[in-house]
């Protein structure tokens, strides 16, 4: 298993609409185990393909004592809304804001070996999917705020300086891995 590096708000990747998934195999199922792996060691609730440079419509997820993946999702939602609360995205580190998200989902696709999987969802587990499912088609949650949240946002993502903080999150990582990009090895 490997640690992969979380990608940030500015790299086309989580811009880009994923592409399907046609090809199952063992580079498919390893790919899936590193980004559980990787979603794990970040504390984070969902991880989406695009999340890691990947543009393909795969992401993992761990909430509520829910876990796994899902391959291809297609998401049916409900007319209504849950209330609004503080999201954030791995993406966009040190940021977290309420967002629209609707009540229940029904979310459909495949899993690692091509099985059919057909869930539905509400509470913070319908809003991981929702979260997931629009990094898959390019959008981030930022670009769900409206207002004075979204005017907040925007400002500290100009202000923000993603470079420092992309750095130490590698300086953080090598100390819980044990390596981050070859560091550590036998010199």
């Amino acid at each position: 298993m490997a640690i992969l590096s979380i990608r940030i708000i500015g790299d086309p990747v989580l811009r880009t609409v994923a592409e399907e998934v046609s090809d199952f195999g063992p580079e498919l199922a390893k790919l899936i185990e590193d980004m559980a792996q990787t979603m794990v060691d970040v504390r984070g609730a969902g991880l989406a393909a695009p999340q890691i440079g990947v543009n393909r419509r795969i992401f993992t997820y761990a909430v509520d004592g829910y876990e796994g993946h899902v391959i291809n999702p297609v998401i049916v939602t409900s007319d209504d809304f849950q209330p609004d609360e503080p999201e954030g995205c791995l993406s966009v580190p040190g940021l977290g804001f309420g967002v629209r998200r609707h009540r229940w989902v029904r979310i459909s696709g495949v899993d690692k070996n091509g099985a059919q999987l057909d869930m539905e969802a509400t509470g913070a587990l319908a809003k991981c999917f929702q979260h997931e499912t629009d990094h898959l088609n390019g959008t981030l949650y930022v670009d769900l705020l409206e207002g004075e949240d979204r005017k907040s946002a925007l400002r500290a993502i100009r202000t923000a300086n993603y470079h420092n903080v992309t750095a130490q999150t590698v300086t953080k990582r090598a100390r819980t891995v044990g390596s981050a990009f070859g560091a550590g090895a036998a010199q």
